[in-house]
């Protein structure tokens, strides 16, 4: 594994994989110890968002596999680079019942994109460098190498090196293909872009500013694909996500050209901002569309994003200079007021006033990771982004716990950075037991918790389409001695000065902690009144 450049594995170490954990011993891999298998595949998930490469994750056999599941399919369903080791029993107990075994195999296959079992020596050295191949190509993705104790324990063959990488690059755009987008751009008047998280993990994001601002284009994002272009553009219309969109859905159902780059429906339906089916699409991407009665697209054009957008801008530029502008910008002012707008309600802290007061601390490189849940949609929704990964989103499977132990592996990857984490004290007490993990090996991240004591997402949800909710309601500890139990700093913040001061300290010196922001459920309720109200009234 060593010439895959990989630089830790996240994982718990089992009887079952202890010849591996031996051999990893003096490599130069460093072996990062975690209090759950969530955490260890989280920690490689965003590892594989950041960098590009595999992050790599590892477990035991039985329930230490079926523990790594949730942060592999996350992997995979977010198109990160991840690779999952599992060990596995002797292979001569595998064909009957016996100790803590399951069809590991078979139960990572509807997860991943390649999975295999080591049967053999000879066979490891092509499985490592097929497993990194597949994960890191286009689009990536997850895979999962299974290694029974006994395969683990035997020598490897003298005649094995590992297999050499050769890098590889997807080919430009058929001229044919790129000509019909070019002609549906020269006919439009209202083109608008709606970027994806493609755009951003192939490093597109230069291309596709320029595009935009080439010929005064407007942009939005997915939440995946938030910092594709800066938010401080005057071309930037911010984020789309919500399902009720208010001012952004405004500006899709005005254009009359729809171009999608490295878009996946998987991180937002078609169905939200194309409801009637009736926009017309370009899809801009490294793989063909999906199947989707609301994605029926006018012309597809498969290529390396960044090379797609290189030709386009130098076939259009033939006939047109630029586009009017004067149909969005109302409407991009009105987003940026809206935001703007956010503050304490009756001295009470909410949600998007306190992403307002990280934003005007925050450095414009420093990464925000957000949770999941119902700070998760005012994050994507309000928090800008200047800088591509500059706020990381789970929207493909949209898992709950990922942001804790994602602010290990983005501290680890990016020490000198200031890292924001964000989440609920749901998604908080997930994985709160890798704050044991973030203080041992240094990680810097200031984690916010967003305290409603309540699974707020889902009794917004169920306000919304029942107009009562059930079963929602939480008790949780006292957060900031939670933290100070592990040896970490806790801070409770309860207006916006204290909130203010507590982050321009802990951002400044960039020092391990857990910051809670005490949400009322009340003042939660008004927000998503103001929401509910806009949308009924524009419906």
């Amino acid at each position: 594994m060593e010439p895959e450049g990989i630089k830790y594995i996240f994982g718990i170490p089992g009887e079952e994989n202890e010849d591996l954990m031996f051999s990893l011993v003096g490599s130069s891999i460093e072996f990062i110890p975690c209090r759950h298998e969530q955490g260890a595949a989280f920690m490689a998930d965003v590892w594989g968002r950041l960098s590009g490469n595999a992050g790599v994750c590892l477990a035991t056999l039985g329930p230490g596999a079926t523990n790594l599941m949730t942060g592999v399919a996350d992997a995979n369903l977010d198109k990160a680079p991840l690779v999952a080791i599992t060990a596995q029993g002797n292979l001569d107990r595998l064909h009957h019942e016996s100790h803590q075994y399951i069809d590991i195999k078979q139960t990572f296959e509807g997860i991943t994109k390649w999975n295999d079992t080591i049967k053999s020596p000879e066979t490891v050295t092509e499985v490592i460098r097929k497993a990194f191949k597949i994960a890191e190509s286009e689009k990536p993705g997850a895979t999962h190498i299974e290694l029974p104790e006994d395969i683990a324990a035997m020598e490897k063959p003298s005649s094995a090196t590992p297999l050499k990488q050769v890098s590889t690059k997807r080919p430009g755009p058929h001229p044919e293909v790129l000509q019909q987008a070019v002609e549906h751009l020269k006919n439009a008047q209202r083109p608008l872009i709606i970027a994806g998280n493609g755009a951003i993990r192939k490093r597109a994001s230069h291309e596709l500013a320029h595009f935009s601002q080439m010929f005064r284009i407007p942009c939005v994002s997915t939440f995946m694909g938030k910092g594709a272009i800066s938010d401080k553009s005057d071309l930037s219309l911010m984020a789309i996500g919500l399902g009720f969109d208010d001012y952004v859905l405004e500006a899709v159902q005005k254009a009359d050209l729809i171009l999608t780059i490295g878009y996946d429906i998987a991180e937002y339906a078609p169905q939200s901002w194309n409801p009637n089916g009736t926009l017309p699409i370009i899809h801009i991407d490294f793989e063909p569309a999906e199947v989707y009665e609301h994605y029926e697209v006018e012309v597809e054009v498969i290529a390396d994003i960044s090379l797609v957008l290189q030709s386009l801008s130098q076939h259009l530029a033939k006939h047109r200079k630029h586009y009017d502008t004067a149909w969005f910008e109302p409407v991009r002012q009105r987003i940026l007021d809206d935001i703007a707008g956010y503050a304490p309600i009756e001295g009470v802290l909410n949600v998007p006033s306190a992403l307002n007061i990280l934003r005007d601390i925050m450095q414009d490189d420093g990464l925000l990771i957000s949770d999941v849940g119902s700070h998760k949609m005012w994050i994507g929704r309000n928090f800008l982004t200047y800088y591509p990964n500059g706020c990381l989103i789970s929207n493909g499977l949209a898992s709950m716990g990922i942001a804790l132990p994602g602010g290990v592996a983005a501290s680890l990857h990016e020490p000198e950075r200031q890292i924001v984490t964000a989440m609920g004290d749901g998604g908080f007490l997930m994985n709160v037991q890798e704050l044991e993990t973030a203080k041992r090996v240094g990680a810097r991240s200031i984690n916010i918790v967003f305290n409603d004591n309540d699974f707020g997402l889902i009794k917004w949800k169920q306000e919304m389409s029942a107009g009562k909710s059930a079963f929602t309601e939480l008790q949780n500890p006292d957060i900031p001695l939670l933290a100070k139990s592990f040896g970490i700093k806790g801070y409770r913040a309860t207006d916006a000065g204290s909130l203010r001061e507590i982050l321009t300290q802990s951002l400044e010196k960039q020092e391990l902690c857990v910051i809670e922001v005490p949400i009322e459920t009340s003042v939660n309720n008004q927000l998503i009144e103001k929401l509910d109200n806009f949308w009924n009234k524009k419906a």
